[in-house]
């Protein structure tokens, strides 16, 4: 179907998915789709649609063969309603708009620009830089908008930002498959997704499927994210099964960890059935007094008869950690060293890659193991640490109270581990 503007310009009709994702769309949006979902053609819409308001967009793709395959989707849809300059790469709208279209293999190509909006085609290629140093500024002025649109690659970039839109009020992140399809013993099975396409066969997929090997299926066509080689957490989307727990259950022990925040980081609380071995209950928040978190955490606590808790102690964490037993929790400290650090998620790896810990299907929980990171110091040792612009604290806290449940029934002394 059509979408007819005027005698000219005849945009092409979105699918569902589609339209449900531009009614969901904030000010930066970033789009992880599976292959033939329309992910240009999606962009080129929103970008015609704005430059006949009068808008000058930007549109950049890893290479200029990407470039050029915007450009001629825009041609396609736009015929004679506008004017095609193809040495500049440019497209002109009689009412003043334009779509600049630059290949971003070097980022600086596209410095200089004022833009209303900006489109980054392919983003899992494209350099980081692109965005942060080039593309991000020109909006400044303009209140201008983004759509960071492609198929996964790794965990790079665009999965962080991915990840990071989550807590963002001006953002919003999408991620969908080609085709919604279950992976199962028995092979593939038809599982429809709101927002797939809608127009794929069910029985093109299949054949990908039985030709494709495991990893670029799930990237390719289910637009997962997939942990590489190096990852410090293997095993986690297996994982992924435990219930989330609104009580205790009978003949479980339950153990907590507890990392505190810092400036713009977030306290975690993760509480533990040290008995079946999974994660019962989450709690993450930031910006509230630390008056509130302490009663929401002794609240929680109480609420399972949580017998240890492992609480970090350094910089805010100690004065805290004092508070939370003078109301009468079993709270133990933890000093985080680079050591200390470095044996606890040891630790915590160990016990996913032997499946000894079962965690619920909690998209920022299985973000932040996926992205944590390891770095081989110059003297040996190694660091352990989240991505720039990415946290940690799910992971600390879990990992805290993956040692908690070591030995759940030990009660510490005030100031003892």
């Amino acid at each position: 179907m059509i979408a007819r503007l005027d005698a000219n310009i005849r945009l092409p009709y979105p699918h569902m998915g589609q339209q449900v994702v531009r009614k969901q769309a904030r000010r930066f949006n970033w789009l992880s789709a599976g292959r033939r979902w329309r992910t240009t053609t999606l962009a080129m819409t929103i970008c015609v649609e704005n430059a006949l308001k009068g808008k000058t967009i930007l549109w950049g793709a890893p290479t200029y063969n990407q470039v050029r395959v915007g450009m001629e989707e825009t041609r396609r849809a736009v015929a004679m309603g506008a004017q095609f300059n193809v040495s500049r790469m440019e497209v002109n709208f009689n009412l003043g708009g334009k779509i600049i279209f630059r290949s971003l293999d070097n980022p600086d190509s596209a410095r200089g620009y004022t833009a209303d909006g900006i489109v980054i085609d392919e983003c899992a290629d494209v350099k980081p830089q692109a965005w942060n140093e080039v593309l991000r500024p020109m909006l400044i002025d303009t209140d201008g908008w983004l759509w960071a649109i492609g198929t996964p690659k790794g965990l790079n970039w665009f999965w962080s930002e991915h990840i990071a839109a989550q807590d963002r009020a001006d953002s919003a992140a999408w991620q969908v498959p080609t085709l919604g399809v279950e992976v199962t013993s028995n092979g593939l099975r038809r599982k429809p997704h709101p927002l797939e396409n809608p127009d794929i066969p069910f029985e093109e997929i299949e054949r990908l499927y039985h030709t494709l090997p495991e990893r670029v299926f799930a990237q390719e066509i289910l637009a997962q994210f997939v942990e590489s080689n190096s990852s410090v957490f293997r095993g986690i989307t297996d994982a992924a099964t435990a219930e989330r727990q609104t009580g205790p259950r009978p003949g479980s022990t339950y153990v907590a960890g507890l990392d505190w925040a810092l400036s713009s980081d977030f306290t975690v609380l993760v509480i533990l059935d040290a008995t079946n071995r999974a994660v019962a209950y989450i709690d993450r928040f930031n910006g509230v007094d630390y008056s509130v978190q302490r009663g929401r955490i002794a609240a929680a606590c109480a609420r399972f008869g949580v017998v240890s808790i492992l609480a970090e102690e350094n910089a805010m964490g100690k004065p805290n950690n004092d508070e939370l037993r003078r109301m009468g929790l079993p709270v133990r400290d933890w000093t985080t060293t680079n050591a200390s650090k470095a044996e606890i998620v040891e630790e915590l790896a160990a016990a996913f890659e032997r499946g000894n810990i079962r965690i619920p299907n909690d998209p920022l929980l299985i973000a932040e193991l996926q992205a944590f990171a390891a770095e081989r110091l110059p003297g040996g040792s190694t660091r352990y640490a989240a991505p720039e612009g990415m946290h940690d604290d799910l992971v600390m806290a879990l990992a805290l109270a993956w040692r908690a449940g070591s030995n759940p029934g030990r009660r510490a002394r005030v100031g003892e581990y």
